[in-house]
């Protein structure tokens, strides 16, 4: 028989920043008791992304902080949208280029992810968010 579990994962960001959400996540496919099956994680914002990436050395998130602060500048000129400040339209452009959802496998009831891989949701926004992360688990 299938089962199904879908819960909401509130995180409270701390400003541009990574944070690091494989763990609850992890957990949440526990809870869902699925062995074998698919978990879809998607972030209901357009100002923060989704990413997986190395979790060992934090210098690569440091290094891609900053690539996309150099390919997306917050000058204050660049874009016409600026109706939250002049971090809103790149935070949107940064969005749109990286990712609002991930689809990893479970197998033996644990995210298939690789060694050096962890969940981070990517905050964009230079102010603290409260952002909604959906989370479905399914399979058997």
């Amino acid at each position: 028989m299938s089962k199904v579990l879908q819960k909401i994962l509130k995180v409270k960001t701390t400003g541009k920043s990574f944070h690091n959400i494989t763990y609850p996540i992890q957990d949440l496919v526990s809870e869902s008791g699925v062995k074998i099956g698919l978990c879809t994680i998607f972030v209901r914002h357009t100002s923060a992304s989704l990413v997986i990436q190395e979790n060992a050395d934090p210098d690569v998130l440091k290094d891609l902080a900053n690539f996309f602060s150099q390919l997306v500048p917050e000058d204050g000129k660049s874009y016409i949208h600026n109706a939250e400040g002049d971090d809103d339209m790149p935070a949107h452009i940064r969005s749109a280029l990286t990712r609002t959802s991930e689809q990893i496998p479970i197998s033996e009831g644990k995210l298939v992810l690789g060694t050096w891989q962890g969940i981070y949701l990517w905050e964009h926004r230079q102010n603290p968010h409260h952002r909604q992360i959906v989370i479905h688990v399914s399979g058997n």
